[in-house]
């Protein structure tokens, strides 16, 4: 089952984007016993002369005695920076450019009823990083990135994080691509190793992700979805650009309303409610409206999680693709504080 469509995009980091983006679906077994595997691939060009390449596994294997997840990116990009915390000044940030290529593969093995273990390999790589202009030049000595890179004794133009991670797994989603009811549950610890295929420091990460879906109406057509995720750094001292931060999970769907990269710090908490409409009884036209919230620490200026949020709210809509798999056309706008604002398009839903 293939979908595949041109994408337009705007956002205050990318400016504007023209490409394509395309999801396979298939089943490896029965559909009665096997779940929906998909790939979701995409490749952008921007105005700001960006190149972002993304190819995204989630495949299960006959009987779903395995289950493998994949989140792989080759980006030639840039991205402000705004300092750490949820309570950042948009007028602080500052422009970079970087090359970022990021390679995490993970590998669950079933040893229950919708329950799975797993291992993973995790390679994070951003270098040539740079000021994006000559405004940002005159104040890169200052900047949020330079100034946490030195403090850390890391290289600016070129910082590595490379390790495994041991994860957990419950999913009971009656289809991944777009659930209609069940659960997702996932929590995995990040171990990243000094010299390892070239990393810079030693860290570690603990990471929760918490998804669930409830029909509002008997035929489904009316429903919620809700999303809790945390990123925790828990020993080491983690680079600028690996710490968890806005839009950085492996769909790039968290935080609609702010760019990537919009809050960053040492740890961070985010959840999102969604409500889901399904406008035409065959499912072509939907819509949907959505509202997000994050906190994050920052140990630079004592700042703890809860003491301040970052909150966004927008709506979209759903053009279905393809009926069997259920893969839908997203268009979202969305709106944050202090007049953040952003357009999102994309195959498959945000969670």
């Amino acid at each position: 089952m293939i979908a595949a469509a041109p994408v337009i995009t705007y956002g205050p980091t990318s400016g504007v984007g023209i490409g394509g983006a395309g999801n396979v679906a298939f089943y490896n077994g029965s559909p009665d016993t096997t779940q929906i595997s998909s790939l979701v691939a995409s490749m952008t060009g921007t105005s700001k002369q960006q190149v972002l390449v993304n190819a995204k596994i989630n495949q299960w294997a006959l009987d779903n005695r395995w289950h493998t997840e994949g989140d792989n990116r080759l980006y030639w990009t840039s991205q402000k920076t705004y300092g750490l915390g949820s309570d950042t000044l948009e007028g602080d940030a500052v422009d970079q450019k970087y090359d970022a290529f990021r390679f995490y593969e993970t590998l669950f093995r079933r040893v229950g009823r919708n329950t799975y273990l797993g291992a993973g390999f995790l390679y994070n790589l951003h270098r040539d990083v740079r000021p994006a202009d000559d405004v940002a030049n005159q104040a890169w000595p200052d900047s949020p990135y330079l100034t946490y890179s030195e403090k850390y004794g890391f290289d600016p133009a070129s910082q590595t994080s490379a390790g495994v991670s041991v994860r957990a797994l419950l999913d009971s989603r009656d289809n991944p691509i777009n659930p209609v009811r069940g659960w997702y549950a996932s929590t995995g610890y990040l171990m990243f190793f000094d010299d390892f295929l070239g990393g810079t420091s030693s860290w570690q990460q603990f990471s929760y992700d918490v998804r669930g879906y409830a029909r509002l109406s008997r035929d489904g057509r009316h429903r919620l979805g809700f999303w809790l995720t945390g990123d925790f750094v828990t020993g080491g001292t983690a680079p600028y650009l690996d710490l968890p931060a806005t839009g950085m999970d492996t769909y790039g769907r968290a935080g609609r309303g702010y760019p990537q990269g919009r809050f960053r710090g040492k740890h961070l908490v985010y959840g999102e409610a969604e409500y889901r409409w399904t406008v035409t009884q065959n499912g072509l036209f939907g819509m949907v409206a959505f509202l997000n919230t994050e906190t994050l620490a920052n140990a630079e200026t004592g700042e703890d999680l809860f003491d301040s949020f970052a909150t966004g709210a927008g709506f979209g809509f759903r053009l279905m693709l393809n009926k069997r798999s259920r893969t839908n056309l997203c268009f979202d706008v969305g709106w944050g504080k202090d007049g953040s604002h952003a357009v999102y398009f994309g195959v498959q839903e945000a969670f």
